[in-house]
């Protein structure tokens, strides 16, 4: 739904008369720095290569869980598998749980504005 007049195709108040700045000048670029290491997933080695903000939001979330990457991880693993069989890219699956956790935890806004 969109707020505001409809004069020559724009429509006045809506989001597209709002800036975003995606690119943050104190953007930290180490964030986005690959970073490969050896994890346990319930007892089997694997080797997972995730960025270095991917592994900076596992680490708190085992923090705040009481437990190690590696435990998270593992569980993570054992609930896709009784859940859904499994899933392909183990890697792609551990980032989304790590946006919709940030999404969780991000705050509330109505109407699109804080």
């Amino acid at each position: 739904m969109e707020v505001g007049d409809r004069r020559s195709g724009i429509v006045i108040g809506s989001r597209q008369d709002r800036a975003v700045a995606p690119f943050l000048e104190e953007f930290d670029m180490a964030l986005i720095r690959p970073l490969a290491r050896s994890v346990r997933l319930n007892g089997f080695a694997t080797c997972m290569r995730l960025e270095q903000v991917y592994w900076n939001i596992l680490g708190r979330m085992a923090e705040d869980n009481c437990c190690s990457v590696g435990t998270l991880l593992s569980r993570v693993d054992r609930e896709v598998h009784l859940r859904h069989g499994g899933v392909k890219n183990f890697s792609g699956l551990v980032r989304v749980v790590c946006v919709v956790h940030g999404l969780r935890d991000a705050p509330v806004t109505v109407g699109g504005c804080q």
